[in-house]
């Protein structure tokens, strides 16, 4: 059986999911795409190549073997997008949660059915169908639960809102005893740099009290404000809207001191090293282009 436990983004990591981007099928169609990041590089020609790819998630996967993390790989599928696990399930406490994803990624789920199989059934959730929610929306902070969403009555129109009004109060019911509380994020279907897909591309805690935060991300001022008296000014890294673009808050804590960061994020390296964390520096900006980034390959199943 597995164990779960995920109550923060920064405790020891034990085990975990990464994606995989072997037979990933290649440059998808420009109307297949599902954001504008993706969309962009379609166009211009600059859409990653699975060769390039697979390095980049290999470096990702020899970080958790020396840090001594069980690793789970999705089984592989030909010619399908897993990489980034993150979106089809999330773990909260000791409870995993399957997200209602968009119907052409349901066998992305499939293939990590041999680990869902592992856990206890008891614990394994499936929301009700009216319920969006992905795991990039969802964040653990101690008693907090943060949740990225979109608000507004235009949410259909948008294939970048991955997380609907119902899918914040199902947490809400299912949670009673945390703080739940949701974020109106900045969507476009468009521009990428308008674009927060998820709450994990425009904020993100790390280390013990401190987080990477991207103001205009979120809609809402209010919704900003919240977390700098969280966390408090201090303590905050801010990116500019084209670091959000290539992802700088989307990095993967594997404890509070030891960092997975794409090794061109020169300025938000330096300041976590200056915070006496450990940077375990990898290319990675290949994946960026369809954006997400180490955040978005990962489904953490068990922290200390």
């Amino acid at each position: 059986m597995i164990k779960l436990n995920i109550k923060d983004e920064t405790s020891p990591l034990e085990a975990v999911v990464l994606g995989t981007a072997k037979s990933f099928g290649g440059t998808p169609k420009l109307e297949d795409a599902y954001d504008p990041k993706s969309a962009e590089h379609i166009k211009a020609g600059t859409y990653p190549v699975e060769e390039d790819m697979v390095n980049e998630m290999e470096s990702f996967n020899a970080v958790f073997e020396k840090h001594g993390v069980k690793v789970y790989r999705p089984e592989l599928i030909s010619d399908l997008n897993q990489i980034f696990a993150r979106d089809i399930a999330f773990v909260i406490d000791d409870y995993f949660f399957k997200s209602n994803i968009l119907p052409d990624r349901v066998p992305e789920l499939e293939a990590i059915d041999y680990v869902i199989q592992q856990i206890d059934a008891d614990k394994v959730i499936t929301p009700p169908e009216e319920v969006h929610v992905e795991g990039g929306d969802v964040m653990i902070h101690g008693d907090h639960l943060f949740v990225g969403t979109y608000k507004g009555a235009d949410y259909p129109d948008y294939i970048t809102a991955r997380t609907n009004r119902e899918g914040v109060e199902f947490l809400k019911e299912f949670f009673p005893n945390k703080i739940v509380r949701d974020f109106n994020l900045s969507k476009s279907n468009t521009i990428a740099e308008d674009n927060a897909l998820h709450l994990d591309c425009c904020f993100q805690p790390v280390g013990k009290d401190k987080a990477i935060i991207h103001k205009e991300g979120f809609l809402d001022e209010a919704d900003y404000q919240y977390l700098v008296d969280l966390f408090g000014m201090d303590n905050l890294f801010h990116i500019t809207k084209r670091e959000m673009y290539h992802m700088m808050s989307n990095i993967f804590s594997i404890a509070p001191d030891v960092v997975v960061s794409e090794k061109g994020f020169t300025r938000l390296n330096e300041w976590l090293r200056s915070h006496e964390i450990t940077v375990e520096e990898i290319p990675y900006a290949e994946i960026a282009k369809q954006e997400g980034l180490l955040r978005c390959s990962t489904l953490p199943l068990r922290r200390k």
